[in-house]
């Protein structure tokens, strides 16, 4: 029975590449060389330094031009409030959304329930397995998750036969 799986996946390793290069650019920029600016990350979560609110939405433009030019989809990450940090200085957490939470799974499962596709969607900790009896309603199934138009990136992967 052909079937795929639907995961929202990060690549890290491209994030972490992003970071090195509004790194590199921090210190090369006259306006922001000297300053406190600094991004970091830990696991699944970025923080942002910066001197003040200028400073802060010129770090995150930084980042989010190196993270499309990794061809990083930046629906995966959420930007929190920036918080005050010592010395006068702002924070900002970034959250890197990874895999699919149960609330998006079942939005998900149920859209395709209603659509009335020939698939089955479970639900398999942080992604979906749809399967189904031939390829073509897996196909109009993968089109038809693309057109809800969701807010976090989605990949399909292993499709068997």
């Amino acid at each position: 029975m052909p079937s795929f799986d639907v995961v929202s996946q990060t690549d890290l390793m491209e994030v972490d590449n992003a970071i090195n290069g509004v790194k590199r650019e921090i210190t090369q920029r006259y306006d922001l060389a000297g300053t406190k600016c600094d991004i970091s990350r830990t696991d699944d979560a970025l923080t942002i330094l910066a001197d003040d609110n200028m400073k802060l939405q010129q770090v995150q433009d930084l980042l989010r031009k190196y993270l499309t030019q990794r061809k990083v989809d930046q629906g995966a990450f959420e930007f929190q409030e920036p918080e005050d940090a010592s010395g006068r200085s702002l924070r900002e957490s970034v959250t890197i959304k990874q895999g699919i939470d149960t609330e998006l799974g079942k939005k998900i499962s149920k859209a395709v329930r209603d659509e009335k596709l020939k698939v089955q969607v479970r639900i398999q900790g942080n992604e979906l397995r749809v399967s189904g009896k031939n390829r073509d309603d897996l196909q109009n199934t993968i089109n038809f998750i693309k057109e809800l138009n969701l807010s976090q990136p989605l990949q399909y992967i292993n499709f068997r036969n």
